[in-house]
Order: C-alpha cells, then structure tokens, then sequence
C-alpha cells in the first residue's frame, strides 16, 4: 500500500508548491546545494516516513516531516552567522582526533549547525565566518563570487613599496600558477619586520605566507581582519560575535544572494 502521503510529494515534483527539498537541507545546515542533492540521490531523505531519491521533489517545511538518516530536520528560517577571531594554534575545524584545540571549543554546543566558511591554517589568526546557512556558506566559498579577503602581515626583512607595487601589477609565479594581490600598502617597518595590509580574493591553502616566501620574505605573524564587508571589529582571539541583520543582508548582497 502506498504512504497516505506519496501522491502529496509526487504532486510537488510537477508544480511550484512547496520548497525544494535540497533548498530546505542546505538551509538547514547540511552544506551546499550540491551536497544537499547527493544526500537526496544516496536515499538519505524521508518526507513523511517516505523514502525520497528523485531531486525535483518539492515540500511543506510547515506541514511536513523531513528527516536525514533517520533524524528530524527543522527548517531554520532565522540563520545564525558568527564572526570569530582564531587565535594561533587553533585548527579549522569543529573537532580533531588527537584532541587539539578547535573552533568548537570556542563557540562550544550553543550552536550545533553552525560550520565555518573557509580555514585559517594552524597559526595563523583573525577572522573566521561561521553560519547555518548552507546557501550562504557556498556562494562565500566558491570562487565565482571572489569575496576579497584582508590581512595584516608581518614578514621577515624589509620591503620597499615597489616590491608591493609589483605583487599587484605583475604577481608572482607559484608552483599552481600566477597570483597577483588586489592591494598591498607597507603600514610600519623597523630594520628587522615590515608590516603590510594585503587584499586579495583567492582561497588557496596559505596562499599568502607562499606569496611572500616565495620573493624571500617569510610571514611571522598573519591576522585576517575582514572578509568581504564582515569586519572582525573589537572581537578578542579565542571569542565571537552573531553577526547583525545590517551586516548579513551585506553579505548576502556580496556573494549575489
């Protein structure tokens, strides 16, 4: 006998009623759109106790029941988004297995959806966005948007503005391609450190300290202060703060949402 609720759900795949069932998962914190899609397609979904492979499946968030891998999903329609300050020594991530210092430990089980957007590698500092928003958490990620990224950078030596000038006009060749910085302006110096403020779009792996290491000039300390218009603001290493309405609808607007 078929669900008392199978003809509702196959009535939703052919008209606008409803929501899109990948769209619900994705706001729902399970990831990008994508990956949202793949939990669908790996037969990971019920609506109302039915089993739901096929991607055109539209529901009632309201009305209905959705579950993945056997536990209940509620649709959150008031996203939470946090800026969080990483100090050194913190990995990227929610948890390790060999018991090192993460951003769970810093936000704790307040916010269990909540996922970072990007990493900050092992020592470096600054911010990091954080949100349940899985439509959000993909546009700021994906490379199409090119959310510019902002850093203040200690290095090793002493640099001249022409060595910055020619990082921005010219770039530098790395082992994966040419990179060129959006801006660099030096912001103090002594005979030993040069501290410069770099803009720059790209999301590769410690893409900054390569860039500097590879002209001969090694990163001591690096501070991400601000992604796309999200300042990191007065908030303390190792502390956060929900990000506001103002700046959300900011954000979204950054990354075409």
């Amino acid at each position: 006998m078929p669900h008392p609720y199978s003809q509702a759900i196959r009535a939703r795949q052919n008209d606008e009623e409803g929501i899109r069932l990948q769209k619900i998962l994705a706001q729902a914190g399970f990831g990008s759109r994508r990956k949202c899609e793949e939990i669908i397609t790996q037969g990971r979904v019920e609506v109302d106790g039915e089993l739901v492979t096929e991607l055109g499946s539209r529901v009632d968030p309201q009305h209905q029941q959705v579950r993945v891998d056997g536990s209940r999903i509620h649709l959150n329609d008031k996203h939470v988004t946090l800026a969080l300050n990483k100090p050194r020594r913190v990995l990227s991530t929610m948890d390790d297995p060999k018991g090192r210092f993460t951003l769970r430990d810093i936000i704790g089980d307040r916010y269990e959806r909540v996922f970072h957007m990007g990493r900050l590698d092992y020592d470096s500092e600054g911010l990091i966005l954080m949100t349940d928003d899985g439509e959000l958490a993909q546009h700021v990620m994906h490379p199409k948007y090119e959310v510019q990224k902002t850093y203040m950078v200690t290095l090793k030596g002493h640099i001249g503005g022409n060595v910055c000038r020619r990082l921005v006009s010219q770039g530098v060749e790395l082992d994966d391609g040419l990179i060129r910085l959006d801006h660099c302006a030096i912001v103090d110096h002594n005979r030993e450190h040069t501290m410069v403020k770099v803009v720059l779009h790209s999301g590769k792996n410690r893409i900054v300290r390569r860039i500097f290491g590879a002209i001969g000039f090694p990163v001591i300390r690096l501070v991400r202060t601000q992604i796309g218009p999200i300042k990191l603001g007065e908030v303390r290493p190792g502390s956060y703060r929900v990000l506001s309405p103002a700046e959300i609808k900011s954000l979204d607007k950054e990354v075409g949402l």
